[in-house]
């Protein structure tokens, strides 16, 4: 999955830690990501990426300036495309599972090698993008105005019944979804999770259930994920977020992923 995310020109770049790692991904590479700094699905690719120290150059987007090389690749110009060996390759999650195949020797492994819990962790990826995104979605653009109008706590309490089923498949221990060891499966929803601080600034807070057990595993996961040198190093400075967020608040936002959420869709 993939997203342009036009609001993004208010900020033209990355910036923080995440800006150095950019600055250290522009030499020439075989292999570009084509990137757009705002973007989740962006993070989710880098994120691998950075993990299984894949080398690779960061090309940032220009939302309404797209250059000619990614349009020739990927006609809708949206982000993350790949360009791997002159050939286009979008798609998030379809991304990262193929940068596992194609860097064998590559780690960490993020995908078991067991058939039945290789299928079982593609059922968890795939609630993240058709679950779980758009209860983010629905929760942050919800507008009191809204016809049919199911409340803000529906809407909120629905978020949390998506983070309540996902969290209790996790690994009772973890602090990883699969155990000790990460796996792609934090990596797809990592960028959403490390963003629930904006329903602090503009949907009166998340307000977990605390009291309730998949709770603490929830937060035991997101603190170990918010650790995690590819995350810290894929994020910008949080007040960078801040603007282009309230127009997803507002539900003026432009991005493909804000509108199908206005129309009542999945993920584009």
């Amino acid at each position: 999955m993939g997203n342009d995310h036009p609001d993004a020109k208010l900020f033209p770049h990355a910036t923080g830690a995440a800006e150095q790692m950019v600055k250290e991904h522009q030499k020439e590479e075989s292999l570009k990501l084509y990137s757009g700094w705002f973007c989740p699905f962006v993070q989710r690719v880098l994120l691998v990426l950075l993990e299984k120290k894949i080398p690779f150059q960061y090309i940032e987007v220009n939302p309404y300036h797209k250059p000619e090389s990614l349009l020739t690749l990927n006609p809708r110009g949206l982000v993350p495309t790949l360009e791997y060996d002159n050939k286009p390759l979008y798609e998030s999650t379809v991304v990262c599972e193929f940068l596992e195949d194609a860097y064998p020797a590559a780690t960490p492994k993020l995908l078991p090698s067991d058939p039945y819990e290789k299928a079982r962790a593609r059922i968890w990826i795939d609630f993240v993008t058709s679950r779980i995104i758009p209860s983010f979605h629905r929760f942050l653009q919800y507008q009191p105005k809204s016809t049919p109008n199911p409340g803000l706590e529906k809407v909120r309490s629905d978020f949390h019944n998506q983070l309540a089923q996902f969290t209790q498949e996790m690994d009772p221990d973890g602090p990883y979804f699969l155990g000790s060891e990460v796996s792609l499966i934090d990596f797809v929803i990592a960028p959403w999770a490390v963003r629930t601080w904006v329903f602090d600034h503009f949907k009166g807070g998340l307000n977990l259930p605390e009291g309730e057990k998949w709770v603490q595993r929830w937060n035991k996961w997101l603190s170990a994920v918010e650790k995690m040198e590819s995350v810290v190093n894929t994020t910008s400075e949080k007040d960078k977020y801040l603007p282009i967020y309230q127009r997803y608040a507002d539900d003026t936002a432009q991005s493909e992923l804000a509108k199908a959420t206005r129309e009542g869709k999945g993920v584009p």
